[in-house]
């Protein structure tokens, strides 16, 4: 089979693709939001915690499941252990309901991007300019396409000659773009109306120290729910695509060390997008809470109000373009794991060739994607469990999907096929420094840990409770 025969040319590539595929919109809009929204540094300890036990699990098992079967999600459970092969096709589906909002999403930051390298960032931080560009019945989908089309290609040039190709140019100016523009939002200093002086440093100082005040049980469960849906969606575990990834890698290639790097590469982009934006939007907002806690639309409404007030609105415009630079940059290398995992599970279950399997997914994810990218507009009137079509796509695949993958992952791992096989597959290129932690984690702290949270999450979902 095609896929059988690619692979990614050793651990720098593998480690940039899959760094590629962590780093995505979840680290540059959703992180500083949440740790924002969350106690600044309070949310920054539990979600490193969370990283070095859970992410340190979850990506590893993946990994290495990949590697040993050298097989697609949907038929690496089904080789090692016949009778869960449900449980591949389940992981088959996070990527797919995924795509359905992200290639949206992958959309809305083409807009941007366009808009502030053409020149036009005063009309991007008029009020309503981003409602106006995501009601509208045709824009939101046709720079859907264009960013789906942009991302097809790269998948089509297959594992090194594209996917590797492309991340290894992408990445290191990714995290350029990150460091500077972070660099420049710590030295930004403004006075409001009434004379207070608001200065980057002060915003760091916002964005790192925890705040304990009116801390309670359900205020941390909240917290903690919040850092582990960040956790599933940024490591891009419990979705098929390290597991995708994995099957690519050259058996020399040490887990743990790449997993490691991945780590490390993606939770420090995620710190630095909190330095490049908790800042900004704390100077020109005069500190204020709801602008610090807008979600999505942090960045197509709150932030380009802030790039149009630096200087006049000239400097603002190349801040602004760099910014939407970078983010279309960790879009596109998320969007290219993910329809990279559907890929290889075309081409592995249908044996056709790679070009084939490219224009089917795209043309099925374009078509799936058509709910979320008309949700705001014309179709805005049909909710589902009182949810918009793309809201209720993520919450189904982030909330619902990814956790259920992830405890029967630890189940399968920890008490079917034992949590030797990982090991072993581990130590085949390398030592295992964390191995105790491993299985401590994924055969008794992991599943009652994801229990909980899966619970809670669905409750709150479907407004059952408020946590």
């Amino acid at each position: 089979m095609e896929k059988k025969a690619s692979s990614f040319s050793g651990q720098i590539g593998f480690v940039l693709a899959a760094a590629g595929s962590a780093v995505g919109v979840g680290n540059l809009w959703r992180f500083p939001y949440l740790a924002a929204k969350d106690g600044g540094g309070l949310f920054l300890l539990v979600y490193l915690m969370l990283v070095l036990t859970f992410g340190f699990t979850l990506l590893t098992s993946d990994i290495a499941i990949g590697r040993r079967t050298k097989q697609s999600a949907i038929r690496a459970y089904e080789t090692m252990r016949p009778k869960w092969k449900f449980l591949g096709i389940l992981t088959f589906l996070v990527p797919v309901l995924i795509m359905t909002y992200y290639a949206v999403i992958g959309g809305w930051i083409t807009k941007y991007a366009a808009v502030y390298l053409t020149g036009q960032s005063a009309a991007a931080a008029e009020d309503g300019y981003f409602t106006s560009f995501i009601t509208s019945p045709v824009s939101p989908v046709v720079f859907a396409l264009l960013f789906m089309g942009v991302t097809a290609f790269i998948v089509y040039n297959g594992v090194e000659g594209g996917i590797e190709r492309v991340s290894r140019y992408m990445m290191p100016i990714l995290l350029v773009l990150v460091v500077v523009i972070a660099g420049y939002a710590l030295t930004l200093r403004h006075e409001d109306a009434s004379g207070q002086m608001r200065t980057g440093l002060e915003g760091l100082r916002y964005y790192l120290t925890p705040h304990m005040e009116g801390l309670t049980v359900s205020r941390f469960l909240q917290i903690l729910l919040d850092a582990m849906s960040q956790l599933f969606f940024s490591l891009s575990v419990s979705m098929g695509i390290m597991i995708t990834y994995g099957s690519y890698m050259k058996k020399e290639t040490s887990i743990e060390k790449s997993v490691s790097q991945i780590e490390i590469f993606d939770t420090g982009v995620a710190l630095l997008a909190g330095l490049m934006i908790v800042p900004a939007v704390f100077v020109f907002s005069g500190g204020d809470q709801s602008a610090m806690q807008s979600g999505p639309g942090l960045m197509f409404q709150t932030l380009p109000k802030v790039f149009d007030s630096m200087g006049g609105g000239q400097f603002g415009q190349i801040v602004g373009a760099l910014f939407f630079l970078l983010v279309l940059f960790a879009a596109l290398t998320s969007a290219i794991s993910l329809m990279e995992t559907v890929v290889s599970i075309v081409i592995d279950k249908f044996h056709v060739k790679r070009a084939v399997a490219c224009i089917i997914v795209f043309i099925g994810m374009m078509l799936l994607a058509l709910p979320s990218s008309l949700g705001n507009g014309v179709w805005s009137h049909i909710q589902i469990l009182g949810m918009d079509f793309l809201t209720f796509f993520d919450f189904i695949s982030n909330s619902v999907i990814m956790p259920i993958v992830a405890l029967l992952t630890c189940i399968f791992i920890g008490y079917v096929v034992k949590t030797q096989l990982v090991v072993d597959e581990v130590k085949s290129s390398s030592k295992f420094s964390r191995e105790k932690l491993f299985v401590v984690v994924i055969k008794y702290i992991a599943p009652i840990f994801i229990v909980a949270i899966l619970v809670s999450s669905v409750l709150s979902g479907l407004g059952i409770i408020t946590i």
